[in-house]
């Protein structure tokens, strides 16, 4: 790879990878889909996340890899996939889940790829093995947001979460954010033209949230 190539992709994975508080405001969108994967156990072995993302990312993303009128292959986006997984380290991979009020705590990410849809956007898919399987007990929870809003996360309006492998039984339930909250959003939208950033907990209150339970 040259040395232009190295330096696009490293800022590209900076647009989600690198966020500062100083700038806490979205300059990414993804559209995002989660599977809670169990294993042969009954018990919870990860996450697979599926990220769409805004077409101004998508459009630099792909930018000089493809011929023209040709879309982007996999291989050829493999390092920025590789760079955005590593980058997404320090952020707890913006994947955030808890069983009975526990932190969940997740391996390293595997079968991370790239790829770039026939309308030009870019999906990030990759999987979060939890360290240690565990049955989701009374209930687990899960959120997938950035904390310092660079990087705005909303669910997809259709099947935003699956659950995969789970045993009979077991469901899921999506809460949205508090209607208060998501008016506290459009106020903010405003002051985002005054300079101002939000709370440090603003970002959580937005995300949507993903009740898992089992008997």
């Amino acid at each position: 790879m040259g040395v232009t190539a190295s330096i696009r992709f490293a800022c590209v994975a900076a647009a989600i990878g690198c966020a500062a508080p100083a700038l806490a405001h979205p300059h990414v969108w993804v559209e995002a889909r989660e599977q809670v994967l169990f294993d042969q156990a009954g018990k919870v072995e990860g996450i697979r996340n599926d990220w769409v993302f805004d077409e101004m990312y998508s459009a630099f993303a792909v930018q000089g890899l493809a011929k023209p009128g040709a879309l982007a292959t996999s291989a050829q986006l493999a390092p920025l996939a590789k760079t955005n997984v590593e980058s997404l380290k320090e952020f707890d991979y913006f994947t955030f889940a808890k069983s009975d009020g526990r932190k969940v705590v997740f391996a390293p990410p595997k079968d991370y790829f790239l790829e770039e849809r026939p309308d030009k956007r870019v999906v990030l898919h990759f999987t979060l093995p939890l360290a240690t399987p565990l049955k989701p007990g009374r209930y687990m929870s899960l959120q997938v947001y950035d904390p310092t809003y660079f990087v705005d996360f909303e669910l997809a309006a259709k099947d935003p979460v699956q659950l995969a492998g789970a045993p009979a039984g077991c469901s899921k339930s999506v809460l949205g954010a508090n209607p208060l909250v998501l008016q506290d959003g459009k106020e903010l939208a405003k002051a985002f033209d005054t300079g101002l950033t939000p709370s440090d907990d603003f970002a959580l209150k937005m995300a949507a949230r993903t009740i898992v339970a089992c008997p």
